[in-house]
């Protein structure tokens, strides 16, 4: 079907010209001839005078695209069969014995006509044989035409006196839809039988036979037909194919003119000497049929295009060289997407592919234009197509499969929600970094040296990966990016590769939930019987440039800035805070509203000019909002007061001792940390800060008088 659309579109583009000095018309039965002499079948009285005023005008041949089955139901014989009615008519014995079908015959053997039958199911036993010659040439070419179980033939003696005897379909029996072919040779019971165009070609030019020619070495193939100079290429089964051109009124004459005005010198200038085809355009009488140029026209009209391009010349062809060529196409368009695909991948394939099949739509086109040829470069073009379809589904489930490799390992390091949200939106890092905000978490194991005194090297090694396991599960839980592991400890980040909403929380969350994951791995069956571990972590907020950093060969997406010295620096501070999760200010100032975190002091980090101020990590959203530890935090807001106004020792160990007896009902943690205040004091107090840059200057001054 695909093929057949395609050779409409070519027709389409370019039908065929009207030549309107082509021997050829059609007396059309229309509306108005309807209106005029009544409803169809017209008695054959006045079909009689019809043929009378074509011949007397000069017809050279008058072809019926219309049937004569029945005998004539409005002859005076049959009207009279009726005793009542020919009582009342009182009509002589003479009368009685008219017979329109006589006068017809009659009228029709003085002059060269043609009359149709069409194709049917059922058999009435009257054969139908034609009245032309038919010469094979070759293995029996009549043997694989386009079958007929039988004929309806003309009711007699109609038969006997028509010059010639043409099939009237222009399709074979049931068939619908568009009409691209037409058979000019019909096999039937009776042996071959032309189209109704081709036999009135034959009686107009005075031959006697036709030449079927077939092939000599296959039997039922036929190749051509030939008729007097003309030469007519065929499919096998001898169909042609019509090419359209737009349908034209002035191969039209109506009915009407011809029984009207039967001595009108206009209208013998249209008739003299042309092949007279009679049929109906009459919308009721159901014989209009669709072209390969989308156009409904009446049967008749498609047997006067085929005879209009026999006698032109313009013979549409397709061979089996043409469709050896096509196959040949296929073959070297499949050839060439494999080959760009193989070579430069599916892109250049599709570009490669598409200039080919231009190139094979191209030679289509000019063999239609210029030599009438049917080249189907749907053919090739589908080749290429499957060809380019099968690669690339190839390659996509090669891709796919590195695809899911890949995401198997960078799930081990970023959070499968943002690996999919990568994956929807199409992300790309971007190659040298970009600098943004980001939050950092280090979290070092302590306990780790005597635990890897008390087991081998192998054992620790299974310890180590079945506690990262547990601990990196909780950081890509909160959408966090793990970027290395350093011996015991583990660096992670928030808010890159893509942007994380509220990424200060999320680390500190993870930094809580690495907590509970840690008390439950001390209780696992690895660790019986193993002095516990515990981790230290630091969470600071801040710019840094995120991207790939490394060789031009071997590179890694990291993080470099000051915000990874601090968290550093902070993880290292949990020893002197004597607790275990730390944060930086900033992560304080964007968290504070969502979690439990209290002030522990300024510590001295490493590499940093000034003191930094670090908040210890109690819980979340729901410790924040209990009454417990909003009873800590104003506990502890007096212990600092007291502090930073140098009270009494008795005083700030009075407070100091409330502060544990609150915290003994939130996290046994804060213990620790309460009992180690009391020789961190120095941490809270507000000149801690300038001491330390006074001691800087005197340092300084001190390497300057060196």
């Amino acid at each position: 079907m695909t093929r057949l659309i395609y050779f409409d579109i070519l027709q389409r583009m370019a039908p065929r010209d009207y030549t309107p000095d082509l021997p050829i018309r059609v007396v059309d039965i229309d509306e108005q001839s309807l209106a005029n002499w009544g409803q169809w079948p017209w008695p054959r009285n006045l079909m009689a005078q019809m043929v009378e005023n074509l011949g007397q005008n000069g017809a050279a041949v008058i072809a019926f695209d219309m049937l004569f089955v029945e005998p004539d139901r409005y002859s005076p014989a049959r009207l009279l069969e009726d005793p009542a009615l020919a009582e009342v008519l009182s009509v002589d014995e003479d009368a009685q014995n008219l017979d329109n079908d006589v006068f017809f015959g009659a009228e029709i053997a003085k002059w060269p006509v043609v009359l149709g039958v069409a194709a049917r199911v059922a058999d009435d036993g009257q054969p139908v044989i034609s009245k032309a010659g038919i010469i094979e040439i070759g293995e029996s070419p009549t043997s694989g035409l386009v079958q007929v179980p039988h004929w309806t033939p003309p009711a007699p003696p109609l038969y006997s006196d028509a010059t010639g005897i043409g099939g009237v379909n222009v399709s074979p029996l049931g068939g619908t839809g568009v009409v691209r072919r037409v058979p000019v040779l019909w096999g039937g019971p009776d042996g071959a039988l032309p189209s109704l165009g081709i036999e009135a070609l034959r009686v107009a030019l005075g031959e006697t036979v036709l030449f079927a020619e077939g092939a000599s070495d296959e039997s039922g193939v036929m190749l051509a037909l030939e008729l007097g100079d003309f030469r007519l290429p065929t499919t096998q089964n001898g169909e042609v194919w019509i090419r359209y051109r737009r349908d034209r009124p002035e191969l039209y004459v109506s009915a009407n003119d011809v029984m009207t005005n039967p001595d009108d010198p206009a209208l013998r200038s249209r008739i003299e000497n042309q092949i007279i085809l009679v049929g109906t355009s009459a919308a009721g009488l159901f014989d209009m049929h669709q072209t390969s140029l989308g156009e409904s026209v009446p049967g008749v009209s498609i047997h006067a295009q085929l005879l209009e391009q026999v006698l032109t010349g313009e013979m549409l062809s397709r061979s089996d060289v043409t469709a050896a060529l096509e196959l040949v196409s296929f073959v070297l368009l499949g050839l060439v997407v494999v080959a760009v695909m193989s070579s430069f991948g599916a892109v250049a394939s599709f570009i490669a592919g598409g200039v080919s099949a231009a190139v094979v739509v191209l030679i289509s086109w000019m063999a239609f234009q210029n030599q009438l040829v049917l080249f189907d470069a749907t053919f090739p073009l589908a080749g290429g197509m499957a060809n380019f379809g099968l690669l690339a589904g190839y390659l996509f489930i090669s891709t796919e499969r590195e695809k899911r490799a890949i995401r198997k390992i960078f799930s081990h390091y970023v959070a499968p929600e943002i690996l999919d949200e990568m994956e929807g939106s199409d992300h790309q890092l971007v190659l040298g970094g970009e600098t943004q905000e980001i939050t950092v978490m280090f979290a070092d194991i302590r306990g780790f040296t005597p635990l890897s005194e008390s087991v081998s090297a192998t054992e620790l090694v299974a310890i180590l990966n079945e506690l990262f396991s547990q601990v990196g599960d909780q950081i890509l839980h909160e959408r966090g990016t793990i970027d290395k592991f350093i011996g015991d400890a583990v660096m992670a980040f928030w808010n890159a590769p893509l942007p994380v909403e509220n990424h200060p929380c999320r680390a500190a969350r993870a930094a809580l939930m690495m907590r509970g994951a840690l008390a439950q791995f001390n209780r696992s069956e690895i660790m019986r019987e193993r002095p516990p571990i515990a981790l230290a972590t630091g969470c600071a907020t801040g710019q840094a440039c995120v991207g790939n950093i490394g060789s031009r060969r071997r590179f890694n997406y990291t993080v470099i800035g000051d915000v990874v010295n601090v968290a550093a620096r902070i993880e290292q501070s949990c020893r002197h805070v004597d607790y275990d999760i730390l944060v930086s200010n900033s992560v304080y100032i964007l968290g504070k509203q969502e979690l439990a975190m209290l002030e522990a002091g300024f510590v001295d980090l490493k590499g940093k000019k000034n003191l930094e101020p670090v908040y210890i990590l109690i819980g979340d959203q729901d410790m924040l909002d209990s009454e417990a530890f909003q009873n800590l935090r104003d506990a502890h807001a007096q212990l600092l007061s007291a502090i930073r106004a140098r009270e009494p020792l008795e005083r700030t160990d009075e407070l100091r001792q409330n502060c544990i007896d609150i915290a003994k009902e939130i996290e046994p943690g804060l213990l620790t940390f309460y009992r180690a205040l009391s020789g961190r004091t120095a941490d809270f107090l507000s000149d801690v800060q300038s001491n330390k840059l006074l001691f800087s200057h005197h340092a300084r001054e001190g390497q300057n008088l060196a």
